[in-house]
């Protein structure tokens, strides 16, 4: 029996985080919270993607990526534009939380965009918010919200 090579995108969203599988179809909701992100690292873990594909979305994919990542799994973070105008060209015109995912994961399947290291600035923060990396899987993810706090102050410090 032929291996099938697995596909994952995951649209972020403040609250809650949708999960798509190509060539399966797969999809499957969950909290983007401590416990989420654990379930969500087991879950990718069974399935061994060829790649997992998250859009850049300023604060949100920060937490995701770095879980995903310590965890050895073959995490890229793209550019939204690229993912819009892929969508666009494949005529998926409409969107939702759902949509998203299953264009991500058919962008990570059909692009293949490579894995890159997280940078060190973006490293050096999570050690900052979280502490240093892991030991285990389970011990893999931190709070969000030291991460989504600094977030607000830097859109305060906009405004004022």
């Amino acid at each position: 029996m032929a291996k099938v090579t697995t596909w994952i995108g995951i649209d972020i969203s403040k609250a809650k985080l949708d999960v798509a599988v190509s060539p399966t179809a797969d999809h499957w909701q969950t909290d983007r919270t401590p416990a989420g992100l654990s379930a969500l690292v087991e879950r990718v873990r069974a399935l061994r993607p060829e790649r997992i594909v998250l859009e850049a979305t300023g604060v949100y994919e920060v937490v995701v990526a770095a879980a995903l990542a310590s965890s050895q799994l073959p995490v890229v973070i793209v550019n939204p534009r690229q993912v819009r105008d892929f969508a666009r060209a494949t005529g998926q015109l409409a969107k939702t939380d759902r949509i998203d995912a299953q264009v991500l994961a058919r962008f990570a399947e059909a692009i293949r965009p490579e894995t890159r290291p997280l940078p060190d600035a973006l490293h050096a923060g999570l050690e900052r918010a979280c502490g240093p990396p892991a030991a285990t899987p389970r011990d893999a993810h931190c709070r969000t919200e030291p991460l989504a706090g600094r977030s607000r102050a830097r859109r305060a410090r906009a405004d004022a």
